[in-house]
């Protein structure tokens, strides 16, 4: 339906023409966008899931050793053994850009670049199983690191979809038809005034016709 506040001219004709000509061309873009989201956003997700299955399966394996080191151990042995920390991880962030959308980038860098320096105790009282479990942690820190990077950059593109769909529909469905329709409105308007000036004109010129014959007329009955 086309707009009451549309103003029938030529120039708002060619107005909405180019406005028109520039939604349609945002319209494509916006969709080509959306699907390139989509295939990235499908593609992360498959990766947040082999992420997600990884560290659940390595933090089950290190509880698990957990669970057995406690059982030879005493509760205050391990408290003692991880009162002191050797080693110290620095977590860096950065980040990418996915279609428009800053997503983020997690490395982590480390005080020592010793491995031993990951156990903050001493072999004599502390059991394998414990070692086994810090060493799995350690080796599972990298993937933890990726699998909160895909998870944010997830929520991410998943909002930058959401919104470029709501302008996609908005074009498509809004803004594009009311375009179309005051376009067919003013064309309307403007074909309805150029058939009331032709008829204006044609009546004018008929009329200066009939003058014209009645003076032609009334002349050769005078010279008659």
């Amino acid at each position: 339906m086309a707009s009451t506040t549309v103003n029938p001219t030529r120039m708002e004709l060619t107005r909405l023409k180019r406005k028109l000509v520039t939604a349609r061309r945002g319209h494509k873009l916006l969709k080509d966008k959306r699907d390139e989201l989509m295939r990235q956003f499908l593609g992360e997700v498959r990766n947040n899931k082999e992420l997600r299955e990884k560290v659940e399966k390595g933090i089950a394996a290190s509880n698990k050793n957990f669970a057995l080191a406690r059982s030879g151990m005493s509760d205050e042995a391990v408290r003692v053994a991880f009162m002191s920390p050797k080693q110290e991880v620095v977590l860096s962030t950065a980040t990418r850009n996915v279609m428009s959308v800053e997503v983020p980038v997690y490395t982590y860098t480390t005080r020592t670049s010793d491995p031993n320096d990951i156990y903050s105790y001493g072999y004599a009282f502390t059991s394998s199983d414990l070692d086994d479990a810090v060493t799995s942690l350690a080796e599972l820190l990298p993937d933890m690191l990726r699998l909160a990077e895909s998870e944010k950059t997830c929520q991410l593109l998943a909002a930058e979809i959401e919104k470029t769909r709501r302008r996609v529909n908005a074009l498509e469905h809004v803004m594009i038809p009311e375009m179309e329709a005051d376009i067919r409105y003013i064309s309307m308007k403007l074909d309805e005034s150029e058939r009331s000036s032709q008829t204006r004109l044609m009546k004018v010129k008929d009329m200066m016709l009939e003058d014209a014959h009645h003076y032609k007329e009334k002349a050769e009955k005078e010279y008659a």
